[in-house]
């Protein structure tokens, strides 16, 4: 399937040609059909020469359903633009070119109506001419006859003159669009909700991309629901992928709004705070500081209102009223709902460059923030010149991102992360690595009697989330030894290193005969020394006051399980040669290490 809008002035025959093409009525209401005037979206379909089937959405064309008019256009992929031969380019025509061209369309059939009442050919050429050069540079057609430009067609709604050759050109416009991801992330804008009864609740919209199947689990206002049922042009489905047109029976939910969408959990991120590159529009060279503070934003079928804020150049921030679903690179619509309705209201369209932007307080921020965006646009020649917003374009703007961070803003990386879910800028990685290693050099200059830097120490010196990121930055000059960090291999203070020495050597031939404090004292080893060559592993505690050479406890257990068992603290202190001051809490030690067991006030035995 796929799906058409129209677009065009007030009364130029948009419903009558749709009517004439489907045979079906696409104003709903009494009220449009009393008046003669389309006032909502309507909806109606068709088979082409080819085969395929086509849904048209029908909007309205006069002024005061602007807003009703994009909500249909939002998310179609092509649009049949109508103008009226014997009135010709009009106010409405000129202000809905100036929203598809804010909207970046790229797919447009040109069709002149009334043929019967009027010469069409001053309508047909100054209406190529204007569209040539609203969207020529990025227009992907559909010509009638081989010479580039916008294809149009030439039609009696009324006589049914031209309405095959209409068919044929609307088959070319749907032949050239680009065929749409089955598995992309699902964002369904409504643009109808009602209720049925014995049903619940019935929302419609224009599916673009991806793929809702009866028992999905969607979000709507970043609620879960559950999908009840599915029609697609009036027949039951189990699986809809996109493009279509296509009605939702959702299971025990309330009535969700116009401008609400249905998405794939994990999918979008759900904000209402944005960064924006302002596109100008309709001649116009709008500065992002020109417009004014407080417009409509839209986007699929959403308008919401904005506060805007420039940063600098084109670059501006948008507050939005409620959080929408976004990912970067989605095309908004700058609307100002106050303007005299004899002018153009669009003012302009945008591009999303951040949907989670930080928080902007400095002196000097915003333009910094300005400058760092345009900075990460890519060029042509990069990866990422083709779409504009891949994972390059995120990470130069958020330097770490999670994989599930890059999948909601819209962006896939095909490369594994730089570390597990954790992906990085190249440019901030090796900042990093550099981060590092002076981080440890300071820390070492200030903790002069630990052995190296603690990995927690280390991620809260870089800013980082995740140790997993410190410990992946560890490489030459840099050791990681249980635990911490250490320029070159992790070691002692030079004069803790000589007293540890000199407790060795008295060690040496008894190994258990522990130096007293005033000893250990003389020696260098006051408490913050001891707690240094402990912590690095060259000093072994046994208690307050009492320690022995690494390994000792181990020694002392293989001597007492040569005695008759079990045995007592003079025995052991006699095997062990060492004193009760020793012996007593050594021996408490190899009870709390599993080596020995109490048995009762006086004996022990080796386990």
């Amino acid at each position: 399937m796929h799906v058409v809008a129209t677009a065009g002035h007030v009364d130029h025959g948009k419903s009558t040609l749709v009517r004439a093409l489907t045979g079906m009525e696409p104003d709903r209401l009494d009220e449009e059909r009393r008046r003669g005037l389309t006032i909502e979206l309507g909806y109606a379909w068709t088979g082409l020469p080819s085969g395929e089937r086509l849904a048209f959405v029908d909007v309205p064309g006069h002024e005061r359903f602007l807003g009703t008019m994009l909500a249909g256009v939002g998310p179609v992929p092509a649009v049949m633009f109508v103008v009226a031969a014997d009135e010709g380019w009009m106010p409405q025509s000129e202000e809905h070119l100036v929203a598809l061209e804010a909207l970046g369309l790229r797919h447009c059939l040109l069709v002149v109506t009334r043929s019967d009442l009027a010469d069409p050919t001053p309508a047909l050429d100054e209406s190529r001419t204007r569209l040539n050069a609203a969207l020529g540079p990025r227009l992907d057609a559909a010509p009638v006859e081989p010479v580039g430009g916008v294809g149009a067609v030439v039609v009696s709604g009324r006589t049914g003159e031209g309405l095959p050759e209409l068919r044929r050109a609307l088959d070319r416009l749907v032949g050239g669009l680009p065929r749409p991801d089955p598995g992309a992330e699902v964002r369904l804008w409504i643009d109808r909700a009602f209720s049925v009864t014995g049903s619940g609740t019935v929302v419609t919209g224009t599916l673009p991309a991806g793929t809702v199947s009866v028992g999905d689990e969607l979000l709507l206002a970043g609620e879960p629901v559950r999908v009840r049922g599915l029609e697609s042009l009036k027949e039951a489905r189990d699986t809809v992928p996109g493009v279509a047109r296509v009605a939702v029976n959702l299971r025990g939910h309330h009535l969700p709004d116009r401008g609400q969408a249905l998405v794939t959990p994990g999918g979008w991120t759900y904000t209402d705070l944005v960064d924006v590159r302002v596109a100008p529009v309709g001649g116009q060279r709008q500065e992002a500081a020109g417009l004014p503070r407080r417009l409509t934003v839209h986007v699929g079928s959403a308008a919401v209102t904005a506060e805007v804020r420039p940063l600098g150049g084109r670059v501006v921030r948008l507050r939005l009223a409620r959080p929408v679903p976004l990912h970067l690179g989605d095309v908004l619509l700058l609307r100002d709902p106050g303007r005299d309705r004899s002018e153009v209201r669009v003012l302009a369209g945008a591009s999303v460059l951040d949907v989670r932007p930080p928080s902007l307080r400095r002196r000097g921020a915003p333009r910094e923030r300005a400058a760092l965006l345009e900075a990460a646009l890519p060029k042509p020649a990069e990866p990422d010149g083709g779409s504009g917003f891949g994972v390059a374009f995120a990470l130069r703007t958020h330097r770490l991102l999670r994989a599930g961070d890059l999948r909601a803003m819209g962006v896939v990386p095909e490369a594994p992360g730089t570390v597990g879910e954790w992906y990085v800028d190249p440019e901030h990685w090796a900042e990093l690595g550099g981060r590092l290693v002076a981080a440890v050099g300071r820390y070492g200059e200030g903790h002069p009697l630990e052995p190296a830097m603690p990995v927690e120490a280390a991620r809260h010196a870089l800013g980082l989330p995740d140790r997993r990121l410190v410990v992946a930055l560890v490489r030459p000059p840099l050791t990681l030894v249980a635990g911490r960090i250490a320029a070159g291999r992790a070691g002692l203070p030079a004069p803790v290193a000589r007293a540890v020495a000199g407790v060795r050597r008295e060690l040496a031939e008894r190994p258990f005969q522990a130096p007293e404090a005033k000893r250990l004292a003389e020696l260098g080893l006051g408490t913050r020394e001891l707690a240094a060559a402990v912590r690095a592993g060259s000093l072994l505690r046994v208690t307050d006051g009492i320690v022995l050479l690494p390994g000792a406890d181990a020694r002392a257990a293989e001597l007492l399980s040569r005695l008759p068992q079990p045995f007592t603290v003079s025995q052991a202190g006699r095997a062990l040669d060492t004193t009760r001051r020793v012996a007593v809490p050594l021996l408490e030690h190899l009870d709390r290490a599993g080596l020995t067991e109490r048995l009762d006030d006086v004996h022990r035995r080796c386990t």
